[in-house]
């Protein structure tokens, strides 16, 4: 989910706390604490999962710079200089 989705939801959940908390609620319906305590848990789960995507986001882009520098250590290794460099030092501690 998208931090513009996320932000969304949450701005959805707020509206219809305070559409709730305004009377909001039909005639002989009663029970707004529990509706706040069931929009505040949701909101403490969204800002759980916010902070879960954060983390995750954080660990990709790890893993991302990782490959990258791999990827990049690799290339340079298989460039001709290279290739030729080490099939040269390999026949010298050979003896070829």
């Amino acid at each position: 989910m998208k931090k513009r989705e996320l932000e969304g939801l949450v701005g959805r959940i707020r509206q219809t706390r305070r559409a709730n908390a305004t009377g909001g609620m039909p005639d002989g319906e009663s029970g707004g604490g529990a509706d706040l305590d069931r929009i505040g848990s949701l909101e403490q789960r969204v800002a759980h999962l916010e902070r879960l995507l954060e983390g995750f986001q954080d660990s990709v882009y790890r893993e991302s710079e990782r490959h990258d520098k791999l990827i990049t250590e690799l290339q340079v290794q298989v460039e001709p200089g290279a290739i030729s460099a080490a099939l040269a030092e390999d026949a010298r501690k050979r003896g070829l």
